[in-house]
């Protein structure tokens, strides 16, 4: 974006639309509101308060965090499968999942979806000049930032990160014993703490901008279903963080203060040294909190990646979205479902038989709106002109791959197999089939598909089918034989299996350790092909997928700052008219008026 455009953009509140054919568009409910003009290089592309350098700044912190998690996870293989090389010695190694798992779930995927895809997409795909809130929204980056920095700084501090594993359970995380008990444990709470300060401001932002900054015409059952997963999961979020801030601020306090929130009568703790006398605390409590707020987590990850899936498949397929207002109030019912299935987490802790039955019952009963998403995606692709591009692989092998880990999900919602298979590799393969392999696969298939609007240039294909293929297998040659591990009964988060009744999985730790290391050592061509193309790739026309959502519609592209050039576009219809009976094209965009689209039998929405 040029540092003085010359123009005098404004930010436009969102209009009624009187017809619900488009024919006729009121004029703007609100003033218009100044956006504002960077003055330099560094409030251009460093300290900057356009959404799309901020959600590119989101994805850029989020990838280099996770390349830690994906390295701590490396080493974790290598020493279940080789523990006489001693790579990581048993405080190394709880360290090292405790660092993986909180890296991975809430710094890497939830600011990736929400802060990344949320600030460059939602804008342009409501017709926006920026958020509302252009220098909040620079200010949660640069907390998310430094809650980054806080982390990492847990390992240059005595003892160490904690490695009491990263769900933090009380009072085992507190105890002396617990690698990281102390300091590492404080930068933990405080990054945490930081990261929900820092989402805060950007989630109002998010929320606030696609209920009052649509463009004229675009309607909430006209906004693209990517728009709709990050909306809907920024709202969970809102609703969840404040009981991990809260659950986290206490046991801060455990920590430093020797206070007895979760501490029982009969531990002592230390207080910078110092032994206090603790009584009354409850560690349930704190197991609550979390999964409170960790189920929630699940979807808030998930429903961006069901809404990015939904545009990939339609747009790569030429098919309208099936069931398009079952697709919105299926993303809905998860939402509200997910605040009353928490405890299902919770089987061992020996709570009565009948919050068992409750919370089985719930955990059923959610996976009826996602079932209908399943089907819906299925009978999109159905007779559909599929284009076998990379995003498309991608959005298929997502859809797979979610299928299955929901379905190992059903073993894990029920007690009676829950009590089973608890602290098995059966957990490790249901989460990281379902949380961790497949919204990846969206996050790929996502910058394949977006890449052109950010850079102006294409991703190679031929480089990014290699990248996909060596991903998609090899996360399957890796977590499936987990399950069969975990119903062998191998227990997670034991750092070695020497002289154990799980020894015979011995030669299994191996192949999928060497299969780790293939797949982590491929993401480089993914890096390669990102930097290559980013400088020297080939240029791409505008809207190479030829799609029908406003992103690809402004006047430039990359978009120039404020989006839309002098004029807002208005919304006709909704994002999804491929193949319409009596149009010219395929594909009638958004801000096609049905004056231009005479004689196409499209739906009216």
């Amino acid at each position: 974006m040029p540092e003085g455009d010359g123009y005098d953009y404004k930010i436009e509140a969102k209009a009624y639309t009187a017809s619900s054919s488009g024919a006729s568009v009121s004029a703007a409910e609100s003033p218009d509101q100044e956006l504002y003009h960077s003055k330099s290089w560094w409030t251009t592309y460093v300290f900057s308060q356009d959404a799309k350098y901020i959600g590119i700044q989101y994805i850029c912190a989020a990838t280099a965090i996770a390349i830690l998690g994906l390295v701590l996870s490396v080493l974790m293989r290598v020493q279940l499968a080789y523990p006489g090389l001693n790579v990581l010695d048993p405080s190394t190694y709880y360290q090292a999942i405790t660092m993986h798992g909180m890296i991975m779930v809430i710094f890497f995927l939830t600011a990736l979806f929400l802060g990344g895809f949320g600030n460059f997409l939602i804008p342009l795909m409501c017709g926006a000049r920026d958020m509302v809130f252009p220098y909040v929204n620079m200010m949660s980056f640069w907390i998310f930032l430094l809650s980054l920095l806080v982390l990492v700084a847990s390992y240059l501090v005595p003892g160490g990160p904690t490695g009491a594993g990263w769900t933090l359970y009380p009072p085992q995380v507190i105890t002396a014993g617990t690698p990281g008990n102390l300091w590492g444990l404080v930068l933990m709470l405080v990054s945490i703490v930081l990261f929900v300060v820092g989402f805060t401001m950007g989630g109002l932002n998010y929320v606030i901008t696609v209920l009052q900054a649509r463009t004229r015409g675009m309607t909430l059952m006209r906004m693209p279903l990517s728009v709709w997963g990050i909306f809907v999961a920024t709202i969970i979020a809102l609703l969840a963080f404040p009981a991990l801030l809260v659950g986290g601020l206490m046991l801060l306090l455990d920590t430093v203060l020797g206070t007895s929130f979760y501490m029982p009568a009969i531990i002592a703790t230390s207080n910078f040294g110092n032994e206090v006398s603790t009584e009354g605390g409850s560690p349930l409590l704190f197991q609550h909190l979390f999964w409170f707020f960790g189920h929630p987590e699940v979807y808030i990850v998930a429903l961006p990646a069901f809404g990015i899936v939904s545009d990939l498949i339609s747009v790569h397929a030429r098919r309208n979205i099936f069931g398009y207002r079952m697709m919105v109030w299926a993303i809905v019912a998860i939402a509200a479902l997910s605040f009353i299935v928490w405890a299902h987490h919770m089987y061992i802790a020996g709570f009565t038989p009948w919050f068992g039955f409750f919370f089985a019952s719930t955990t059923l009963m959610i996976a009826i709106p996602t079932g209908i998403k399943m089907y819906n995606w299925l009978l999109t692709l159905w007779r559909g002109n599929i284009r076998f591009t990379v995003p498309m692989l991608f959005a298929l092998a997502f859809f797979i791959t979610f299928l299955n880990g929901g379905l190992t999900g059903m073993f894990m919602g029920n007690v009676g197999t829950d009590i089973a298979l608890s602290d098995t590799y059966f957990v490790v393969a249901h989460f990281h089939f379902t949380i961790g392999i497949a919204p990846v696969l969206v996050v790929f298939g996502a910058v394949y598909h977006w890449f052109p609007l950010a850079t102006g240039r294409m991703l190679n294909e031929g480089l990014g089918k290699i990248h996909f293929w060596i991903t998609f297998v090899g996360a399957y040659m890796i977590y499936f034989p987990m399950h069969y591990q975990g119903l062998q009964g191998v227990p997670r988060r034991y750092f070695e299996m020497y002289n154990s009744s799980q020894a015979s999985s011995s030669g299994l730790n191996e192949f999928i350790t060497i299969v780790t290391i293939v797949v982590a050592l491929s993401q480089l061509i993914f890096f390669y092909n990102i930097i290559y193309s980013a400088r020297a790739g080939k240029k791409a026309k505008k809207n190479p997928w030829d799609a029908n959502s406003l992103e690809w519609q402004t006047p430039e592209m990359p978009p120039k700052h404020g989006n839309w050039g002098r004029t807002l576009p208005v919304v006709y219809r909704w994002p999804y008219d491929f193949n319409v009976p009596g149009a010219s094209k395929d594909y009638i965009p958004q801000n096609v008026s049905p004056s231009q689209a005479r004689g196409a039998k499209a739906e009216r929405t």
